[in-house]
């Protein structure tokens, strides 16, 4: 009983406030008629809650959300459908979806009766700004009497998940061959195209594997020699993050991510074999390299890891190019990192720093043979990625000069609008 009074609408409750109030009232008169009254009253919604309560149609509930994972403020649409799969006509049900704050208002939507086997769908929009994984739902239905005067809740067990991840932004390919970022196919036919004289062999280092050993070159240069397996850097490549939260300001942490997302997805559509390192270390793949960059993105919390080492540990595992979004880091954990780069594989740095800041940093890498580009905002993202292909940026020294100088423009012009850019070659 105390279940039924429960269900009772503010209509359902006046009526029995109502009709107690007339049965009293008439007992006391004494009217019968009155009496009458206040018995029907309070009968009224009692019947109401028990048939309610006892009725037996079941429903089924189907969501589908699409895109299940989005760039942040783009939307996604969320579909219910509700199944009568019992012989029972429903009546009206009053449903509303369970959705988090960050992803707008709580739908509030009616379906009319539905007969025994039918159905009934409707479809909403859901966004956030914010990156994150989202569970959406539970579904809560109403079921309410013809008169309003009970309404019973229930609700379904299902969920819906939606993925925000950080804003993409597109970078473009620059139309000249044989750059930095690889060759496509050609790329990948380099070696295997050359002869054996052809290959252009280099001094063997601590760590190169015996196979790649070219013993002609050998036996002609009276040391140990290598080839130089450009396939290998060209098409692999792995992405460094530093998430350390003492590396950057609040606003400049999300503009990381931003730009590490948006550099891997562009390395993914490049068709580059490539993984994903942080300040914790490489984050293990599941699926594709584009699926664990986004799903690993969408819910990136600044690390409290005080140093590079574990990162940098784990870059020194793998091979192929290295490209680092940062944030203004020291000089020595700049060194540390710059010798994380191995052989003759591009290095590339991307410093996100507010204006006048990670000079020092960009310094240490240009000197070691890094391409670096300082930037402050994302609207200078895609720019800086662009002059980052320049080449003929001069030397070590020159470079090193312009960032002690702090100057809009970087070594060989490479600089502008976007915030210096840092280049240096070794012969």
């Amino acid at each position: 009983m105390r279940g039924l009074l429960g269900a009772l609408t503010v209509r359902g409750r006046s009526f029995v406030a109502a009709g107690a109030a007339a049965v009293v009232c008439g007992l006391l008169i004494p009217e019968p008629d009155l009496v009458r009254i206040g018995a029907l009253l309070l009968a009224l919604p009692l019947l109401s809650a028990f048939g309610a309560g006892r009725a037996r149609f079941r429903l089924s509930c189907v969501r589908t959300v699409s895109p299940a994972r989005l760039p942040a403020g783009q939307t996604a649409s969320l579909t219910i459908k509700l199944t009568n799969v019992s012989r029972l006509r429903t009546g009206l049900l009053l449903a509303e979806d369970s959705v988090p704050y960050a992803l707008g208002s709580r739908p509030r939507f009616i379906f009319e009766g539905i007969g025994a086997g039918g159905s009934r769908s409707y479809t909403y929009q859901l966004g956030s700004d914010t990156r994150g994984r989202y569970t959406v739902g539970p579904l809560r239905v109403r079921v309410a009497d013809s008169f309003g005067l009970v309404s019973i809740t229930r609700a379904f067990t299902s969920t819906s998940v939606l993925t925000v991840t950080p804003q993409i932004i597109r970078l473009s390919r620059p139309p000249i061959g044989g750059y930095w970022l690889g060759d496509g196919e050609n790329g990948r036919r380099s070696i295997a195209a050359s002869g054996e004289d052809d290959v252009a062999p280099r001094a063997y280092r601590t760590g190169d594997s015996l196979h790649r050993v070219h013993w002609r070159s050998t036996a002609r240069y009276g040391e140990l020699m290598v080839r130089r397996e450009e396939q290998f850097w060209r098409n692999t490549a792995t992405l460094f993050l530093d998430s350390r939260r003492t590396a950057y300001p609040a606003a400049m942490f999300e503009l990381a991510v931003t730009a590490a997302a948006s550099v891997g997805v562009h390395l993914a559509g490049e068709g580059f074999e490539a993984r994903l390192v942080t300040a914790e270390g490489e984050v293990p793949r599941q699926g594709s390299f584009r699926d664990t960059l986004l799903e690993t993105l969408a819910v990136l919390r600044p690390s409290r890891a005080a140093s590079l080492d574990a990162g940098v540990q784990a870059l020194g595992s793998g091979g192929g190019q290295l490209i680092a979004v940062l944030g203004d880091l020291p000089p020595a954990q700049a060194r540390e990192l710059a010798a994380a780069r191995r052989g003759t594989a591009p290095g590339v740095a991307l410093i996100l720093a507010e204006s006048g800041r990670g000079a020092e940093a960009a310094q240490v890498l240009a000197v070691a043979g890094w391409r670096v580009a300082v930037v402050s905002d994302a609207m200078r993202l895609a720019v800086a990625w662009q002059e980052l292909y320049h080449s003929g940026a001069g030397s070590a020294a020159g470079a090193a000069a312009a960032a002690g100088a702090g100057g809009a423009g970087g070594a060989g012009g490479a600089g502008g609008a976007d915030g210096p850019t840092w280049e240096a070659t070794h012969g």
